[in-house]
């Protein structure tokens, strides 16, 4: 199999030097183009679908100072190997070019061998740079696009949205709750075409039932009591740009209908409109729970699924990214210390390896609920295992069963709520409500959290805490 040509732009005033160069390089089995001055260097670097293996540019250009066209143009240096030749013997002007990133430099009249030479070894510098460049990018980036993490599974989960971010096609992200995903949804967007319109999210949990469907896909005036005015929504909102639906598994499945014929159409129709309308959004999707088992107990949509899960992203627990809790802990302690006004030390590492043992059920998040509250309670400069709470900073215990709703009925004061406690159930409703806000106080005020305890959808319980508030 013979070897890919390497190409090589030779930018010289002197037609016939700039024939002999081409000719000893070409005599080699380089690809060679050959221009007379900067513009149209810039024209056939531009041309070119990569960048050019190597430049041999001469310092006296008709329209350029060849040191003053390089230092425009830094970028070049680091793309392809530049080779600069002078007829002066100038070393002065030879080593301010290789300041400015040139590989080497000829001095005219150049002998072939050494043209050969010295073009030889400039090419293969440059593929072990590009090469060491790959290899950084892959297994040595402690953070991108938000996320902080040098871990071999974060090194795949950066590449996969690398890989995907030009795509069109849907991308279904999964993981559990706190290990971003509307990050890796952010990070898709910022890093594709889309860049430049709009991301827009919306948390399909957190929003009543009978209110998802206008958020999503807008209303007119009137269509419904409380439609004031018409209503843009978010599917609208984000033309041209990406469409992010958070915990799409909380969506109701009539609703699901319409979302499919969205996705298969690109056509938007607002609530009380008879007139669909064409949008272009990348839509991308995430939830917490398994959507294979939701599909399965016929809670989502089959058709859905697959028209969604076209690219699978699974981000990682916290727990199964080895080494990468202390640097996460250690940018939290930077920032939440500049926004307290406060100078803190590093980590130490006893700290960081009693952090690095938690089992982080609440992934980043509870990492992040952890160092701010350090931050806050401590004055500083150092923050010891003294200030981080016991239990969050050893592997957590086995948990016990969640108590049975006879536990509720039995003491209710030992798990409801303060208003709860000295108020007894008087009604299978108030049974219920004692039940939901006893689990949502044990689950930190975090709803999601409180309905996975409980085995119903987050949308379940707000939509509950709606009807208890209008009661």
């Amino acid at each position: 199999m013979s070897r890919p040509a390497t190409h090589i732009l030779v930018i010289e005033d002197s037609p016939s030097l700039a024939q002999t160069y081409a000719g000893i390089l070409e005599g080699a089995g380089h690809s060679v183009v050959v221009v007379e001055n900067g513009a149209e260097a810039d024209s056939a670097i531009a041309s070119m679908p990569k960048p050019f293996d190597a430049i041999l540019l001469d310092l006296q250009l008709p329209d350029y100072d060849g040191l003053d066209w390089l230092e425009q143009r830094p970028q070049l240096a680091q793309e392809s190997a530049v080779v600069v030749v002078t007829a002066d013997g100038s070393i002065n002007r030879a080593i301010s070019a290789m300041r400015l990133g040139a590989y080497d430099f000829l001095v005219k009249p150049i002998a072939p061998p050494r043209l050969l030479t010295t073009a030889r070894n400039a090419l293969e510098r440059q593929k072990l740079y590009e090469k060491a460049e790959v290899i950084s990018r892959i297994v040595g980036r402690e953070s991108f696009q938000g996320f902080i993490g040098k871990s071999t599974p974060m090194q795949a989960v950066y590449s996969a949205i690398e890989n995907v971010a030009t795509s069109k096609a849907t991308v279904f992200i999964t993981g559990e709750s706190g290990t971003g995903k509307e990050v890796a949804a952010e990070a898709i967007h910022q890093t594709g075409p889309r860049a430049r319109k709009r991301f827009v999210a919306i948390n399909c949990g957190a929003i009543p039932e009978n209110l998802l469907e206008s958020e999503l896909f807008g209303h007119v005036k009137g269509s419904f009591t409380g439609a004031i005015a018409d209503r843009k929504g978010a599917a609208r909102e984000a033309d041209g740009g990406t469409l992010f639906l958070d915990e799409i598994c909380e969506m109701d499945l009539s609703l699901q209908v319409k979302l499919l014929r969205f996705l298969q159409s690109g056509m938007v129709q607002p609530v009380g409109s008879s007139r669909p309308e064409p949008v272009n959004v990348r839509v991308i999707c995430a939830t917490n729970r398994d959507p294979s088992r939701e599909v399965a107990e016929g809670r989502f949509r089959e058709d859905l699924f697959y028209r969604l899960a076209v690219i699978p992203l699974e981000l990682p627990p916290l727990r199964d990214r080895p080494g990468d809790v202390s640097l996460i802990a250690q940018s939290f302690l930077e920032r939440f210390g500049e926004e307290e006004a406060k100078h803190f030390e590093p980590l130490s590492a006893q700290v960081s390896a009693a952090l690095e043992q938690r089992q982080w059920p609440g992934n980043v998040r509870e990492l992040q609920n952890l160092i701010r509250r350090a931050v806050v309670m401590s004055a500083g400069p150092v923050i010891g295992l003294d200030d981080l709470p016991l239990e969050r900073t050893h592997p957590a215990p086995a948990r016990a069963a969640d108590p049975a709703p006879a536990a509720f009925m039995a003491d209710p004061a030992a798990t409801a709520s303060p208003d709860f406690a000295q108020s007894g159930p008087t009604t299978l409703a108030d049974i219920e409500r004692l039940a939901v806000e006893a689990a949502i106080h044990r689950a930190g005020g975090s709803i999601p959290k409180a309905a996975g305890e409980l085995g119903v959808s987050a949308s379940t319980i707000y939509r509950m805490k709606s009807r208890w508030q209008s009661a």
